[in-house]
Formats: C-alpha cells, structure tokens, sequence
C-alpha cells in the first residue's frame, strides 16, 4: 500500500470521525463468524439498502504477564441480504493495546495514524455475499501499566465512506493479577493498571461511545479534508 492510500484511509477516517464518530482496520481469511460481541459498535454512513456490516470482538482474552502478547479475533459480518460491495477493515490501537500485526493486512506507517493511536493495519476484505463473515487473527501486545483500546472501522473499497465502526472500545481487567502467569482481560472494562499508584495514571483516552480524538478540534479538520482530499485524487483500487 501507498503511502497516499494510508493517508487517504487515516485523513477521511479522522474527518468522519470529527463529526459524529471516528472510523478505523485485515485481510480475508475464512467464513467464520466465531463468538464475540460487537459492544461499542455504531453505523456511520448510511449502507445500500440490504447492506448490514458488522463487526466482532472476543468477549475476552488473556495478556501474557511474562511477554505482554495477546491474541484477538476480528470479525466482519454482512448482515443484509444482499453483497457488501468492497470492503476494507481497518484495526487501530490504543493506549497500552499494540497491534503488531494483522494476518494478510498492510501496516500503517506511523506518520499517517489517526491521531492518538499507536498502531494500525489496513486490511482489504473484499465482498461479503448476505449472511457471510470473514474473520483475522490479531497479534498484539498489552503494557498492563496502562489503559488499553482497539477500533475497528469498516470502509468501501474506496475508502469513501464508513459503513460501520466498532469502538475504540477498551479491553481490561478490575482485578489484575501481575503475578499469574497471564491476565484476563474483558471487553468493554477499563483497565485498573498493574503498576503501583496505577489509579494516578492519565487515561488513555475517553469512554468507549465517544472518540478520544474530538479534543483535537481544528487539527483533525485539516488532516480530515487533507485525506479526502487523496481520496478524491487517487482512489484506492478495488481489491476482491
């Protein structure tokens, strides 16, 4: 992916996200729904009529206390009853979550994340026929001592519209355990940091029903209409 692709993909996400709700994404892997939750998740752009995309995250996971690794499972799923059209997954990071990879997905460079991120990749899902899902496997490591997000937006192919979008939404745990061998963590709770004084620490962030990029005011605006501007120029292609 282009350089211009990924900052077509991080500005017109951050310009929607401005107005209403931010939007951010890895690549097809096999029909299946799995388990899991789409807590945090809201439409965007209005579909086609019989389009319904939706996304899912894992109820829980568990962080290795020794390595700080964690595996995550995203799901998109067509609901409606007819095709999604192209599709494109965006998987973005927050606070003390990284993603440090997304099976099949093109990193994000660092310098075109959506403000307030750490980590992103840009997956091409291509089209989901009615009733059909695809799902990714997602590496990702978790620093206890913080507060931690995931977002998963889901675009066209074009990267011009948002069809849906699934936090950031926060993965963490009430009672940590640093010295268990692993830490479950739940979706939908803010994490009580590990370290000592953790209670003091600055959250990471905002409630998981608002983006914790609207402070950013004029700033977002200019690097919204910068991205759509891109994506007017130069669409992304199409990818099946």
């Amino acid at each position: 992916m282009s350089s211009r692709h990924t900052t077509a993909i991080a500005g017109s996400l951050v310009a929607a996200s401005f107005s209403a709700v931010m939007i951010l994404s890895f690549p097809a892997g096999a029909d299946d729904q799995g388990s899991g939750s789409s807590l945090g998740g809201k439409v965007v752009d209005k579909a086609p009529a019989g389009v319904k995309v939706t996304t899912l995250l894992p109820k829980k996971i568990s962080v290795d206390n020794s390595s700080k690794n964690t595996a995550i499972t995203a799901t998109v799923k067509n609901e409606g009853t007819k095709d999604s059209g192209t599709l494109r997954l965006l998987v973005v990071g927050f606070g003390g979550l990284t993603v440090t990879n997304v099976q099949g997905c093109s990193e994000i460079p660092k310098k075109d994340l959506p403000p307030g991120s750490n980590s992103g990749f840009n997956c091409a899902v291509g089209h989901l026929a009615a009733g059909k899902s695809t799902s990714y496997a997602v590496d990702a490591t978790y620093d206890l001592s913080k507060e931690g997000k995931i977002c998963l937006p889901v675009r066209t192919g074009d990267g011009k519209k948002t069809y849906w979008q699934q936090g950031p939404v926060p993965f963490g745990t009430t009672n940590p355990s640093p010295n268990a061998p692993a830490t479950p963590l739940l979706l939908g709770t803010d994490n009580k940091p590990v370290a000592p004084g953790g209670d003091q620490l600055p959250r990471t962030g905002v409630g998981s029903d608002v983006l914790p990029l609207g402070a950013a005011g004029a700033a977002l605006i200019a690097v919204g209409a910068a991205g759509l501007r891109w994506s007017r120029r130069r669409p992304l292609e199409q990818q099946g």
